[in-house]
């Protein structure tokens, strides 16, 4: 009886290692690389694009006060021997309180930019995805991988999405 189930096993194993191939060829996968869709889609081009007018303006305050600090830090440094010590104590302070308002506005500036980059890349991937249902679903993909260590070139599909995407808009 034992050598029967045995046998029995073996012959169903044999059989299904021997339609297992079958089976994987008719499982299709596909692999979209989001980092490229980041950088190449029109949809993030103009959302980058975007930002970089919303947050222009803000960066340039930014860079002219730190340029405003510096000077007057560099003056300071200059001058600093000739100074008495309460004028020389009062410009340290000063200097203090205005680098420490320029940290805490550069700081401000930076979280906000990265709130709305979120939300901007947020919507680009949005896109992406019903895009990428698209492809798969026209296509007859049976998954479709976002990240991997390994992909085979072939089974990448992100230009067929950047395209999709692209005229899409």
């Amino acid at each position: 009886m034992k050598y029967l189930s045995r046998s029995s096993l073996c012959a169903m194993l044999a059989t299904l290692a021997l339609s297992v191939p079958a089976l994987a060829q008719d499982f299709r996968v596909g692999f979209v690389n989001t980092d490229r869709i980041f950088r190449e889609a029109n949809s993030a081009k103009s959302a980058q694009a975007k930002l970089e007018q919303e947050f222009s303006r803000r960066e340039k305050e930014l860079n002219d006060l730190g340029t405003t600090l510096k000077n007057l830090s560099d003056k300071f440094e200059r001058e600093a021997p000739t100074l008495s010590e309460a004028q020389r104590n009062q410009r340290q302070k000063q200097l203090i309180d205005q680098d420490r308002d320029f940290q805490r506005k550069r700081r401000e500036f930076q979280e906000d930019l990265n709130a709305r980059k979120n939300e901007e890349l947020q919507q680009v991937l949005e896109r992406a995805n019903r895009v990428v249902k698209q492809v798969a679903e026209q296509e007859k993909y049976d998954l479709i991988l976002q990240e991997a260590v390994y992909i085979n070139p072939r089974h990448d599909i992100t230009e067929k999405v950047i395209r999709a995407l692209n005229a899409a808009r």
